[in-house]
């Protein structure tokens, strides 16, 4: 299984600093390692899986989904918006 990035992701992993990048990659090797290890999400936002991880006591939480073999990570960021953005990204880039 591979891992896409779609390019919000890209632009707030570019961001951060370099510790945070590399705690990101690991929890990214992680998750396409057993992509089950999300919490899988319901209603509107179904189909999207979410894993929570915590870096110098702040939480963050990466969406990602199944895509014809290959993972997608749409979405990282806090808590604060979080769901109300990947909302927004769903209704964008979905059909």
């Amino acid at each position: 299984m591979e891992g896409l990035f779609a390019p919000a992701f890209r632009r707030f992993v570019k961001k951060q600093s370099l510790p945070l990048q590399l705690a990101i990659q690991d929890q990214v090797d992680r998750i396409i390692a057993d992509p089950d290890i999300g919490e899988g999400k319901k209603g509107d936002l179904a189909g999207f899986r979410v894993h929570k991880f915590k870096f110098h006591r702040q939480e963050y939480l990466i969406s990602y989904e199944t895509k014809d073999e290959n993972l997608l990570f749409v979405m990282i960021g806090t808590h604060e918006n979080f769901y109300r953005d990947l909302k927004k990204y769903q209704k964008e880039f979905q059909p």
